[in-house]
């Protein structure tokens, strides 16, 4: 009896513990579909192309963009712990699947930029890049090229010149055949305030030159984040999220509303660190 009654006990024990590992493994199942785990897979999951376990839709499926599929997953597409307040959140998800004008996202064509954190190494120390992304279109496919680059070195070196001793070729030098030119570039810091008003340093060429000479080399990518300006009155922000739970993977990390071209501008000079 007593060794019946231990096998019972046993067996319950290890019962419940299966019964504890498959709940987890179930938990853990589910948290898998539900992060977002590939940015094409935002894509298909923003525009309502896929249903809550990864299942595809096709154009002529009953759910393919269904509106009020799109309603019940977008506002899982972000990150809860993001700045943007659930009115705006509402405000965006009601444009995003208006019955009569839609939203979708296009991978080839709408107006996004990847922002690639990068290392490398710059005359024997190691520095980070801002690589700034874009698709193209290239024969019968596509392909990402770098579209800008902020480097801290460079920005550095070309700061404004914030004295009041703003130097100027003569408007007559022409007739001295711009001999003028020797006094200008003598023992000056600032040559660059013989260029005009609109000038702006090419930062992505100088990058590539001195990645030609040998002097930058690539180490390694840090992070990526990705920033979409196509939505009309819209901006807003992509970033992965690795940690436990449901709400990871790829998600909007930013969201704002967009009042006019003016202020777009100004969004995308922030985000290219022009300012």
């Amino acid at each position: 009896m007593r060794r019946l009654a231990g096998l019972v006990m046993v067996l319950g024990f290890y019962a419940s513990v299966g019964q504890g590992l498959t709940d987890d493994m179930k938990a853990t199942e589910e948290q898998l579909y539900a992060s977002t785990k590939q940015i094409n897979q935002f894509f298909r999951r923003f525009n309502g192309e896929e249903d809550d376990r990864g299942d595809r839709y096709y154009e002529g499926d009953k759910k393919y963009r269904d509106s009020g599929l799109r309603r019940k997953y977008l506002p899982m597409l972000f990150d809860e712990e993001a700045g943007s307040s659930e009115d705006v959140r509402k405000d965006f998800v009601k444009q995003l699947t208006d019955r009569k004008t839609p939203v979708f996202l296009d991978f080839h064509r709408d107006d996004w930029v990847a922002e690639v954190n990068a290392q490398f190494r710059f005359k024997g120390q190691d520095v980070t890049a801002l690589l700034y992304m874009k698709l193209q279109a290239q024969g019968q496919g596509y392909e990402w090229v770098i579209d800008d680059v902020s480097f801290e070195p460079f920005k550095t070196f070309f700061e404004k010149d914030t004295s009041d001793q703003k130097q100027f070729i003569h408007p007559m030098s022409h007739e001295l055949e711009f001999m003028t030119l020797r006094k200008a570039f003598a023992n000056n810091e600032y040559p660059e305030q013989y260029t005009p008003r609109s000038y702006e340093p090419d930062y992505l060429t100088l990058f590539l030159y001195e990645m030609k000479r040998g002097n930058l080399k690539f180490k390694t990518v840090k992070n990526v984040r990705f920033h979409f300006f196509d939505i009309g009155g819209w901006y807003f922000e992509l970033a992965n999220f690795n940690r436990p739970g449901y709400n990871t993977g790829w998600l909007i990390s930013n969201l704002m509303k967009i009042q006019n071209d003016q202020q777009l501008a100004l969004l995308k000079a922030y985000v290219y660190d022009k300012n």
